[in-house]
């Protein structure tokens, strides 16, 4: 009889309440910390980042499309030459041409994965995955450093140091990344697809190209927009290769710079307050800008493959 009461003590709906009640306090809790940890460093970063434009009056189009970077130097008008053009210039060309660069591998990659061989390409290719996820990006740099800048110097002439560098690095960190994503998407696609397409008389290859891969784009989609995200945020592999020139790119093997290269070079040799830093802090803004609205497209592609 004890335990009994003991069992209905403890199943009781008053207890049941209250744990929930618990429950929900907690997690309310968590979240509100992490909602506020958020705000305030886009608080943080967006004040300093307007300072920019409303405590240095800098004007925001001729900093945005401006293709003069030395903010030690004035220009004619009397304001520091701080044309971030460049920057953004190369940042989006090593994101995008690299997105580019690692779709058709990592699709290739997905399909032997889950299609092919899902046996073999679980024994050899996801350890391999998985061990170039967990390489630190100095590696990266490293060995583009002393791999890929003197193969491009051998091969287009120049000194090496490039945007070309900085994408053939970037295609081998984000590789990893676009391609278990895309295995994820390709093993979501509902098992009576393929088993509807073979029925039908469809020849495997047909069944992947026509109804798999068309089935998972959005998926793939979402991989491929990701890995631009994390590309378009890296630093130190792409300041070691890209040749940190603040110029506007003429070619792909001329040296330029991105905002990333900028800012990890430049944050440390600048005085908090003064316009040299607040133009860094613009900077970065406009990456934390740019690294929401990869996030927002992600959101938006995964809502309409849902649908």
């Amino acid at each position: 009889m004890k335990k009994e009461n003991i069992q209905e003590k403890l199943l009781s709906k008053s207890k049941n309440s209250q744990l929930e009640k618990f429950g929900k306090t907690i997690t309310f809790f968590c979240i509100a910390v992490i909602v506020f940890v958020v705000a305030m460093i886009f608080f943080f970063v967006a004040q300093k980042g307007f300072s920019t434009f409303f405590v240095d009056k800098i004007n925001p189009f001729k900093f945005l499309f401006g293709t003069t970077w030395n903010p030690s130097e004035l220009g004619p008008d009397g304001k520091p030459l701080v044309g971030a053009l460049p920057m953004i210039t190369g940042s989006l060309i090593v994101t995008v041409l690299s997105a580019i660069l690692a779709t058709p591998f990592a699709i290739g990659a997905a399909v032997f994965m889950t299609e092919i061989s899902p046996n073999r390409g679980a024994k050899l290719l996801q350890p391999v995955i998985e061990l170039l996820v967990g390489i630190p990006s100095v590696v990266y740099g490293f060995i583009g450093l002393t791999v890929v800048v003197p193969a491009i110097r051998g091969v287009f002439g120049g000194t090496g140091f490039g945007l070309l560098s900085g994408i053939f690095v970037l295609f081998v960190m984000i590789l990893p990344t676009v391609t278990s994503m895309t295995v994820d998407a390709m093993k979501a696609v509902p098992s009576f697809y393929k088993e509807a397409s073979l029925g039908l008389g469809a020849t495997r290859w047909q069944t992947i190209w026509r109804v798999l891969l068309r089935a998972a784009t959005p998926g793939i989609l979402t991989a491929v927009v990701f890995g631009m995200a994390r590309a378009f945020g890296e630093a130190l592999a792409i300041q070691m290769v890209v040749g940190n020139a603040a110029i506007l790119p003429t070619s792909l093997t001329s040296p330029a710079s991105t905002l990333t290269s900028v800012l990890t070079q430049g944050i440390g040799n600048t005085i908090m307050g003064t316009v040299q830093n607040n133009v860094l802090w613009s900077l970065a803004l406009i990456l934390l800008l740019m690294s929401l609205l990869f996030n927002i497209g992600m959101r938006a592609i995964a809502k309409r493959g849902s649908l």
